[in-house]
């Protein structure tokens, strides 16, 4: 019997399956998060802490995308990815007799 997942695999599948779901989660939580950070800042003007929070977000944003190109890049390297698609595929019916 196999053993069931931990929430850490399973948070993990999950990103992996969705990765651009994940980048936006985490510009949504980020920007939230940055804009309550900066509401509790007093001496700012509202668009300063605006703009504070859509720059933190895009930051954010940006080493998340980078992580999921890191990601996409091992799959692909190690074969994972085929490996998945390749069920979907006839192969004979790529492959060339002549």
């Amino acid at each position: 019997m196999s053993e069931p997942k931990s929430t850490v695999d399973s948070i993990r599948e999950w990103v992996v399956e969705h990765k651009l779901r994940a980048v936006g989660c985490l510009w949504l939580s980020g920007l939230a998060g940055s804009i309550a950070y900066n509401w509790s800042q007093p001496n700012m003007k509202t668009s300063v802490r605006i703009i504070h929070a859509r720059l933190h977000a895009q930051g954010l944003t940006l080493a998340a995308l980078a992580g999921a190109a890191v990601v996409e890049y091992y799959e692909h390297k190690s074969g994972a990815k085929a490996d998945k698609y390749a069920k979907y595929f006839n192969i004979e019916n790529f492959s060339h007799k002549d």
